[in-house]
């Protein structure tokens, strides 16, 4: 790892970004071009505290989800991603499939949302972006590979995937994936691997199969959910999500009604997101 490139790095592309180019206002106070530290910060999902000491040569290696967060805030081009992660002493990741692009307008929104967990979902079930309060909250969802990539996949080949919610709901969440997997599978829009992953599911998971022969079908709904955490305990939550028609994309977003248990049990994990960088 290469400390004074990868702060000078940094800190040429922090300069080169004006607030309007990432959605910001200016304000009248600001003296000086560029964004400032804790808006980096905000924009990548990471403490101020904690991207300062990268620009400071101070503090251990960044992760290469940290890594991930920062390109993403800074705007980095493919090319400028990939010198990010040698600096940091890391084989430069895969590039995403055009299927995985965020697309810019979703995440202008998605970089606003620091204060509450929020993550970007593909038609799919595919986890392509998570804040750090979204980490905190349900795991790093983003890893997986292959078929593992789909939620649908894991909830009914994987029962760790379920502890996150208590065992009542488990039946209805498991209707609304695979309605939510048939919706992508069917109409205009269908997405062409929807049909390899039903395929799959149909060989692997007897529930599947017996709740998709009764063709499930649901709308919209903001139902509330539950969410056994670790540390928290039981968060009931709403899911509140914007559709990105063009790329299929939904930016999901997690709150709880405002002075309830479940708000300031939200309003702790941002602590617990700081321990997990």
């Amino acid at each position: 790892m290469d400390r004074a490139e990868l702060a000078d790095f940094l800190r040429t592309r922090r300069q080169a970004l004006q607030p309007e180019d990432v959605g910001l206002p200016r304000g009248r106070r600001r003296r000086t071009g560029g964004l400032r530290r804790e808006e980096v910060a905000a924009l990548s999902s990471v403490s101020t505290d904690y991207y300062s000491r990268i620009e400071q040569q101070r503090g251990p290696r960044p992760s290469e989800r940290v890594l991930e967060g920062i390109a993403r805030g800074l705007r980095l081009s493919p090319d400028e991603s990939d010198h990010l992660f040698r600096l940091a002493g890391y084989v430069t990741p895969p590039r995403p499939s055009h299927g995985d692009e965020v697309g810019p307008g979703i995440l202008r929104v998605f970089d606003r949302m620091a204060g509450t967990p929020a993550q970007i979902m593909s038609s799919l079930g595919e986890t392509l972006l998570q804040n750090r309060l979204s980490v905190a909250l349900m795991g790093d969802q983003t890893g997986h590979t292959g078929m593992a990539r789909h939620l649908a996949y894991r909830w009914f080949t994987d029962p760790a995937v379920r502890l996150l919610q208590p065992a009542a709901e488990h039946a209805r969440s498991g209707r609304t994936i695979a309605a939510q997997l048939r919706a992508a599978a069917t109409g205009e829009r269908a997405d062409p691997r929807a049909a390899a992953l039903v395929g799959t599911l149909l060989s692997v998971s007897e529930e599947f199969a017996a709740i998709w022969r009764e063709h499930p079908v649901m709308g919209p709904s903001c139902e509330p959910k539950h969410i056994e955490h670790s540390r928290l305990g039981t968060l009931e939550l709403h899911g509140q999500g914007l559709l990105d028609p063009d790329r299929s994309q939904t930016l999901l977003v997690f709150t709880a009604q405002p002075g309830s248990e479940s708000d300031d049990k939200l309003r702790s994990l941002s602590a617990l997101a700081d321990q997990l960088v």
